[in-house]
């Protein structure tokens, strides 16, 4: 039962800190709010989180530091999926 709570919170983590970084990055340009842009990040950071869930599950320590770490890793994952599709496009 811990082990399955503390996966939760590591997804919870990883997936607001892809979230959070969403919106800051909407704060950052002076564009409208963009539904569709927004909704992608999201769902970016859903899997993105969810694979963090399962690395972090798979790894066996709970620490409250690991946490912080995946939030840190959802914040890296929605801005990183972003510039590579940048450059992809280019």
């Amino acid at each position: 039962m811990e082990r399955t709570l503390f996966a939760l919170l590591i997804f919870l983590a990883a997936f607001f800190g892809g979230v959070i970084t969403a919106v800051l990055g909407w704060l950052d340009t002076s564009d409208k709010f963009n539904i569709r842009k927004f909704m992608t990040s999201v769902i970016k950071s859903f899997i993105g989180a969810a694979v963090i869930a399962v690395g972090f599950d798979y790894s066996g320590t709970t620490s409250v530091i690991l946490i912080l770490v995946a939030f840190l890793a959802g914040a890296g994952v929605d801005a990183g999926i972003k510039r590579l599709t940048n450059l992809i496009k280019k």
